[in-house]
């Protein structure tokens, strides 16, 4: 018999004004791109994060899409980036038919270990795709420093990292250019979509044109021409604008959500400590540059068996928990378009250990403790 899942990994979150907002733009005939509420949004990312300038995009697949073009990223160049990452990240520089160079994971953090990327850098490399996993960022002081010495770019995967910091500074600001994802799965949704950071401002009409299919359609609304032409190659990366008035109103709360997560992610580990401490299981480590954003909670077992083990009991029980990435190196696509640098010596062992625990706003702290009780009893048994 099929045990029913009580509590699941994800929920989308959702605002209470939101339907009113979607409202709005339906009334207000206007629900294509860069309507009321995608510049809403625009402004809302700009003021909190001090960014120059924030496009709405359809994914933060697109977004990188974007960045990818306005870095110049030609066939053949290389760009180096961890292997335990989304497809996204290497899909938009392997578009530009670029080579993703894969270097190894520090094990702490999951995220790309900055001592490694220098030996990879070759004459062809011609940027850094640090990617900020669970929120928690990559040693941006070490990766900038290295694209200054060797001029590359920076474009940062942030896909998770929204209200995350390093050492101050917003996640996707740091990088010359910064990607936020606002899919279903992230603390902040609009069902598809993503933006844009852009920190200098010479690259914001480029942005611009190639977002608006290649045309000057942005300067044409702010009244800066009379009428707009095609001038660049470009596609279509706007969203709805109802999609940005469902986003808006989460952003609008967007501190309530954050704490929130927060206080979930404090209790999960508060009540898992003792088994960490015990050596059983391992916990998420945030180094005391970081600022997170709770966007998960995982757990490494001792090994991928137990990892399953641990899968298969809390489904029996009801609750619904993942492992993550499989290494884009071990994949197909990987090997045919990337290579690996250096040794795989945490990237794939440290991805088979990891399980990620149910996380979202409306999830409850007797939820939470629900799962900690069965992740414990699974131990005990």
């Amino acid at each position: 018999m099929k045990t029913e899942i009580r509590i699941k990994f994800n929920v989308p979150p959702y605002a209470e004004k939101a339907g009113d907002y979607i409202q709005e733009c339906v009334a207000g005939q206007k629900i294509c791109g860069d309507g009321v509420y995608t510049k809403k949004c625009n402004e809302w990312i700009e003021a909190r994060t001090g960014i120059k300038k924030c496009l709405l995009t359809t994914s933060c697949t697109h977004a990188t899409e974007l960045a990818a073009l306005l870095a110049d990223i030609k066939p053949g160049d290389e760009v180096i980036m961890p292997s335990y990452t989304f497809v996204s990240t290497a899909n938009a520089f392997v578009l530009r038919g670029a080579v993703p160079v894969f270097v190894d994971i520090r094990p702490d953090t999951m995220n790309i270990d900055e001592k490694l990327i220098e030996a990879a850098v070759t004459e062809k490399t011609r940027a850094i795709a640090p990617v900020h996993y669970a929120g928690v960022a990559c040693e941006m002081d070490t990766i900038m420093d290295i694209a200054a010495r060797h001029g590359l770019k920076v474009i940062e995967d942030a896909a998770q990292g929204i209200m995350s910091s390093y050492k101050g500074k917003a996640l996707g600001t740091i990088g010359d250019f910064g990607c936020f994802s606002f899919h279903e799965t992230k603390n902040y949704s609009m069902g598809e979509g993503g933006a844009l950071l852009i920190r200098d401002e010479k690259y914001v009409e480029e942005a611009e044109i190639l977002r608006e299919k290649g045309t000057n359609r942005s300067k044409f609304y702010r009244g800066q021409i009379d009428k707009y032409t095609w001038v660049n190659f470009g596609s279509s990366y706007l969203p709805s604008d109802m999609n940005a008035a469902y986003l808006y109103a989460q952003l609008e709360i967007a501190d309530e959500i954050n704490q929130a997560r927060l206080a979930l992610w404090d209790r999960y580990y508060e009540r898992l400590e003792p088994l960490g401490e015990q050596g059983r299981l391992e916990l998420p480590r945030v180094p005391e540059s970081c600022i997170h954003n709770a966007h998960m909670f995982y757990v490494k077992a001792g090994d991928i068996e137990e990892r399953t083990r641990l899968i298969d009991w809390l489904k029996e029980n009801g609750i619904l928990s993942v492992f993550h990435y499989i290494p884009l190196h071990t994949a197909p696509a990987g090997k045919a378009f990337g290579r690996f640098h250096g040794e795989d010596r945490y990237t794939t062992r440290e991805s088979e250990r990891l399980l990620r625990l149910p996380m979202y706003y409306g999830l409850t702290v007797e939820q939470v403790d629900e799962i900690c009780d069965a992740v414990k009893k699974f131990y005990r048994s």
